[in-house]
């Protein structure tokens, strides 16, 4: 479904996210691994599926760390991907009110 949400923007001509990028604080602390990246945004985008359920208090944990480390976070399941259109104008709207960052080569891949 990560691969679908990500086909989906590129087709709605949106920036390519990175995929599976290393996110990390300040300090260089590992964080955890994006579904999908926008680092000019630092906006990361996820798809949470089923398996979810099982590990909601780790998975706001690590919202928490992210939010906390200054990424902006959009969640997505399976109900916004069957409404057309809903996560590309989330996407779209997120990166249009998001201050632009700089990325540094290692971050544009």
């Amino acid at each position: 479904m990560e691969t679908r949400m990500r086909l989906e923007l590129i087709t709605a001509r949106l920036p390519r996210p990175s995929v599976q990028a290393a996110l990390r604080d300040a300090t260089g602390n590992f964080i955890g691994r994006s579904d999908l990246y926008h680092p000019d945004r630092r906006l990361v985008i996820e798809y949470d599926g089923e398996n979810h359920k099982d590990r909601l208090v780790a998975d706001l944990r690590r919202q928490n760390a992210l939010v906390n480390a200054g990424y902006h976070l959009l969640r997505f399941t399976a109900a916004d991907l069957r409404t057309p259109g809903s996560v590309v104008t989330q996407v779209r709207r997120a990166r249009s009110v998001l201050a632009r960052y700089p990325v540094s080569p290692d971050e544009a891949a």
